[in-house]
């Protein structure tokens, strides 16, 4: 269907609108939606838009509404798999695997019959047939090494229902190869291995994390019996002072006492009053000459 240019401009403008803001603020491009499906309800982009912008706003009853009226004017089962979602939406799971089953599905393509199956899936998984929703993700493309745009929510979806079903211990394998698979971050698989494996991820930017001062750090460190190395070092300090005192004072002989016999060996020899302050070095036969002792 035509629209007069003007219109057919406004309503564009209102569709750009709902494409931008639909993942980042749903319920602007919903208002959005509600003005171009007022401007051309009779266009299915109008309706499949406004369709999206209700679906991402959990208004099932109004999305499956909008679906169905673009599937009657395109003739298009693209949008089979989410209109069965929707039924799961308003609390319907059994009507969801009916749609499973029905001739449209084989009407999608690859993306289409995947989305399909993840949907029948989650139905099995309302239903709490956990097991049934394990063995409805199992097919060829689950673990198929060619990486598709759903290979990782694939992956996520039969992770997840491997814990539904009671088989953690397997899980683990399943969300490392979603994580894997998942490169543009459309699902947490990451988060779930690393809460699997019982690490933590800390913000640290986070301003309720609160940040332990030095005082607290000190505390620690004398319960620990750890002394932080610029007191080592001031200790340190104390002691060779202590020990120059002690040397300066005449206190220092036992130095000297454990090398005389290799002084000796050398030609040296001890003044004959001993090391002190006033004489620290051994002298040779003919330094003594030179400086006798007084």
């Amino acid at each position: 269907m035509s629209l007069p240019k003007t219109l057919a401009e406004d309503v564009a403008k209102n569709l750009v609108m709902v494409a931008r803001l639909l993942d980042t603020e749903p319920e602007e491009a919903y208002a959005y939606s509600r003005v171009a499906l007022r401007l051309a309800s009779r266009v299915a982009a109008v309706r499949e838009a406004a369709g999206f912008a209700s679906y991402v706003t959990e208004r099932y009853s109004e999305a499956l509404t909008e679906f169905r009226a673009s599937r009657r004017m395109t003739g298009s089962a693209d949008l089979w798999p989410v209109m069965a979602d929707c039924e799961r939406g308003l609390g319907r799971p059994e009507r969801a695997l009916e749609m499973a089953g029905a001739p449209e599905v084989k009407q999608l393509d690859k993306a289409g019959q995947i989305e399909m199956r993840l949907v029948a899936a989650g139905a099995r998984s309302d239903m709490e047939q956990f097991d049934a929703a394990v063995v409805t993700l199992e097919c060829p493309e689950l673990g198929s090494n060619s990486v598709q745009p759903w290979t990782a929510r694939l992956r996520y979806a039969y992770a997840d229902a491997l814990i539904a079903a009671g088989r953690e211990g397997e899980s683990r394998e399943w969300f490392a190869k979603a994580a894997e698979a998942d490169h543009d971050g459309t699902t947490n698989a990451a988060e779930r291995l690393a809460e699997i494996d019982g690490i933590e991820f800390v913000d640290a930017l986070d301003p309720e994390i609160e940040v332990e001062d030095d005082e607290d750090e000190d505390v620690r460190d004398v319960e620990s019996g750890h002394v932080d190395d610029e007191d080592d070092d001031e200790d340190d300090d104390d002691v060779e002072d202590q020990h120059g005192e002690e040397f300066a004072a005449g206190g220092g002989e036992d130095y000297y006492d454990d090398d005389d016999e290799e002084d000796e060996e050398e030609g040296y020899t001890a003044p004959s009053n001993g090391p002190s302050a006033a004489s620290p070095f051994l002298e040779r036969p003919d330094d003594q000459e030179q400086h006798p002792q007084t």
